[in-house]
């Protein structure tokens, strides 16, 4: 069963849904920057809720139904309607969190506001403090655009504090996010239950899990992976 609803952010309505899980409903989906939208990311959720898992997933201001302009948005204010969807949707605590590129910065964020015991982050961007706030447009593209901005992210030391279990899942032929920052965020985690690193051969950012689909056995495996660390 797939549940859509509708959460009122700062004069926008932030439109998701929520794959109802048999045996899990505290899982927490967030995507990505570009054109990604929640229905980008049906083969994860579908397969997590055959094996029980829910999840809520909503599409960001400047995404998919919601709308609405990117310049009204910002990495900072993609985290607070995270914030709102958990709020007004009562996802229980601990949430478990899987963010995707983008999605996994405001997934690491979380961690400071809410309970989290289980972080799937997924070809993982993260980015410099400066660009937090800054409205996404020309300004916060010059920002994010200079070379290594991403290396004094407070990603590491918000990670360094994590105690649940993590799993970063990255793409081989990534030429969006370095593997260096993968790598890097599971080091930072020294504090974790568990901390693992899952590089997908032959992946691109932007298809992993349709890759995966194609060869069932590897797409098993690899949800298996999530639905470990999440449960």
């Amino acid at each position: 069963m797939i549940v859509d609803f509708d959460v009122a952010y700062d004069g926008h309505v932030l439109k998701g849904d929520q794959y109802v899980g048999a045996d899990s409903n505290r899982l927490l989906y967030l995507h990505g920057a570009g054109a990604s939208t929640r229905r980008g990311h049906h083969l994860l959720r579908g397969a997590l809720q055959q094996r029980g898992i829910g999840s809520t997933c909503f599409d960001c201001i400047g995404h998919g139904d919601t709308g609405g302009a990117l310049a009204q948005s910002s990495v900072a204010s993609r985290t607070r309607q995270a914030q709102a969807v958990v709020a007004a949707r009562g996802v229980p605590e601990p949430l478990a969190i899987v963010g995707a590129s983008m999605g996994a910065y405001n997934a690491v964020r979380m961690t400071q506001s809410h309970r989290v015991d289980a972080l799937v982050l997924i070809v993982p961007g993260v980015y410099t403090p400066s660009a937090y706030e800054v409205p996404f447009g020309p300004e916060f593209s010059a920002v994010i655009r200079r070379e290594r901005s991403w290396s004094d992210s407070d990603a590491w030391n918000i990670l360094s504090r994590f105690e649940g279990r993590l799993l970063v899942i990255a793409a081989e032929h990534d030429a969006t996010i370095p593997l260096e920052i993968p790598e890097r965020l599971v080091v930072a985690a020294t504090r974790a239950q568990s901390s693992r690193l899952h590089v997908v051969q032959g992946a691109e950012h932007n298809r992993l899990w349709s890759l995966l689909e194609e060869d069932p056995v590897a797409f098993a495996a690899a949800v298996d992976m999530v639905a470990e660390t999440l449960k």
